[in-house]
């Protein structure tokens, strides 16, 4: 039996991406202090480079583990990241062992301890995400994670059910099917077993959870069906599915209702993994090697023909011999379970996307606070130049020319202070137009459409009424994410003209304001009414369902998940808005400045001769500590685009100088 060499593929990958992130954020945080010591950045600029700090050092990636029950989730959940306990953790006996979303996860700071959601809090109106704001609602559990028997009975928890009546299973949300087919089966007694928890966060500390990943582990069909926000959010967030089928059932009806009411909904294009389990069955002592790849590669393409997809993405495993390798340090076994190859398809369909994602987000606001310093730097390299030249063409002049040239910059500054009062007409205009932004995009707005979207719900008289008034519900959304681009829109042109019009008759160095879009939120807004209309909008939900529990979960789950996307949107705006006034009130600010400093530097000359000299050697050395100011901030540009890796033909300063 060989030693197992690479059974921590996952991990090392994972810890390079956190080595990366850790490299940005270092170069961020040097940048974000030159800046200060150098009283070169502004208010603005530093919290987008403390936002961008946050981001990075709070960043998750979620890996969600989707299967019907008894397909093996839990035992490859223990394979692929716990077998260094050398046992099982999550508890993969046969039957169901997962009854409630499970969310791993570990950070700096937190508890070992199991949080535990009682399927009550389905009666209220609240969601999963807000109830996490409320840790008296959970039920916390200690773990002692000292031995893998501790944790075992720890983490058993997130299977515990109880028996309830049919009225009352209806009242939590949870179908009910005679057969079993479309939902929870009665037993003899008419009583439907449903889960006790209806969310479980288990804190636990392992190295990959402590760098930021976060396993959602899920229930069956029949446990999903009931929890809408697994569909509608948790999903949908996750950075990369695995969806678990066996190789001795193949494709059932049900597996196939997951895949695709959960999985493939919403058109998810990357980060969709199959993994076929169980491999070890067909593993009989009778069949050749070349028998047992034959029938593999057959099921393979049989589930990737069924499911639609390639059959690059579809991963034949054995999990449980996997873990056996893992602790028995079997290289043989472990090659032969083909869980190596999983681990290594997570790595490259997870990191590397997500990767892509942080550094085109970081880039972005690190370039353009970059050039808006250098912008300034080159402004005050301009003005300072400027002035010394007035300052050496003044040496051997007479009394008369000091005058005129203090004339000439008293007129100059009269001047710009007559421009300013078209600056703060258009600060009024843009104040209005950022009003009537807020007026479309704002909370205010939205509540007010929940509100009336529930009074027409809960008045409605017919299942069409009720239809109509979630319908209405997106219409209203989307049209004023439409009204929120029509004023975004004026917003730019308006400032881009006074862009243009201060950089004309003023000479100040102002780039084009960057430019907003509302794509993304209105994405997000059809994802959720596609999912809405899986989810709710189906005539057999609409006319088996109460008005009124209807009416409940629409606003717990489709109403919270718009609000958080509104939220989103309203945050970044006020961002935007504040970044395209930023570069207009910073030079401005610095034009006046330097109009100040040239009038007192005319008028001392004017009153004393003898200290032209001394005034011309000051800006020379200030002139010298810019340009040096300006290479340091090159320096330090190039430092964080080297830690992004960006590519080489990205146009960045790192490219120019490499060329």
């Amino acid at each position: 039996m060989k030693p197992v060499k690479d059974a921590h593929m996952l991990a090392e990958h994972f810890s390079a991406y956190t080595q990366w992130r850790g490299d940005v954020a270092t170069g961020i945080e040097e940048l974000r202090k030159w800046l200060h010591l150098n009283e070169i950045g502004d208010a603005q600029s530093d919290l987008r480079l403390q936002y961008l700090l946050d981001r990075l050092r709070e960043d998750k990636l979620i890996v969600a583990f989707v299967a019907e029950f008894s397909r093996g989730k839990s035992e490859l959940i223990n394979a692929v990241f716990f077998a260094g306990y050398g046992n099982r953790i999550l508890p993969s006996s046969a039957g169901r062992t997962t009854m409630c979303p499970t969310e791993l996860q570990w950070k700096a700071g937190d508890k070992p301890e199991i949080r535990l959601l009682p399927i009550e809090s389905r009666k209220t109106n609240a969601s999963i995400t807000e109830l996490k704001r409320y840790p008296e609602e959970w039920q916390i559990r200690p773990l002692d994670t000292s031995s893998a028997e501790s944790l075992q009975q720890a983490l058993a928890q997130v299977g515990e059910t109880r028996l309830v009546s049919r009225a009352e299973a209806d009242q939590l949300g949870f179908p009910v099917d005679e057969n079993g087919d479309t939902g929870l089966r009665p037993d003899a007694a008419g009583e439907i077993e449903i889960p006790r928890w209806r969310h479980a966060i288990i804190q636990f500390p392992h190295p990959l959870l402590e760098q930021g990943l976060v396993i959602l582990d899920t229930p069956g069909l029949n446990a999903i069906g009931a929890e809408p926000e697994l569909t509608l959010n948790l999903l949908p967030n996750a950075h990369a599915v695995l969806f678990i089928l066996a190789a001795d059932t193949g494709v059932t009806q049900s597996d196939l209702a997951v895949w695709r009411e959960h999985v493939n909904a919403g058109r998810r294009q990357r980060g969709r993994l199959v993994a076929l389990n169980k491999i070890d069955g067909l593993w009989d002592g009778l069949r050749s090697e070349a028998d047992i790849e034959r029938e593999i590669s057959g099921q393979v393409s049989s589930v990737a023909d069924t499911l639609d997809i390639d059959p690059s993405q579809v991963y034949p495993v054995s999990a449980q011999k996997g873990l056996v390798a893992k602790v028995n340090n079997d290289e043989d076994l472990l090659a032969r379970s083909r869980i190596v190859e999983l681990e290594e398809a997570l790595s490259t369909e997870l990191l590397p996307t997500k990767r892509d994602i942080v550094r085109d987000n970081t880039y972005g606001d690190v370039n353009d606070i970059v050039n808006r310093s250098r912008e300034l730097l080159n402004a005050r390299l301009t003005g300072l130049r400027e002035q010394l030249q007035e300052l050496t063409d003044l040496r051997g002049k007479n009394q008369n020319v000091i005058e005129y040239m203090m004339r000439k910059v008293r007129s100059e500054k009269d001047e710009f202070e007559q421009g300013l009062q078209k600056y703060y007409a258009v600060r009024s205009v843009f104040s209005n137009l950022s009003n009537n932004l807020f007026g479309h995009l704002g909370l205010d707005a939205l509540r007010d459409e929940t509100r009336r979207t529930r009074e027409a719900m809960l008045d409605a008289a017919f299942s069409r009424g009720l239809r109509e008034a979630m319908k209405g519900f997106f219409e209203h959304l989307r049209g004023n994410l439409r009204k929120s681009t029509d004023e975004v829109g004026e917003i730019s042109k308006m400032l881009d003209a006074m862009y243009k019009r201060f950089t004309v008759e003023h000479g100040l160095k102002l780039a084009a304001p960057s430019a907003f879009s509302t794509l993304r939120y209105e994405k997000e807004i059809e994802r959720l009414e596609e999912a809405f209309n899986s989810q709710f909008n189906t005539v057999l939900t609409i006319v088996t369902t109460e008005k009124h529990t209807l009416t409940q979960k629409f606003f717990e789950t489709v109403a919270v998940q718009a609000r958080r996307t509104f939220e989103i949107a309203n945050r970044d705006a006020e961002q935007w808005l504040r970044a395209v006034m930023a570069p207009l009130e910073t030079q401005v600010r610095e034009y006046q400045l330097q109009l100040k400093r040239r009038l007192e530097s005319v008028k001392r000359i004017h009153q004393a001769t003898d200290t032209l000299e001394d005034r011309v050697g000051e800006l020379q050395q200030a002139e010298d500590l810019l340009v040096q100011q300006l290479r340091q901030l090159d320096a330090l540009s190039v430092r964080i685009e080297h830690a992004l890796d960006m590519p080489a033909d990205s146009g960045t300063a790192a490219a120019v100088l490499a060329a």
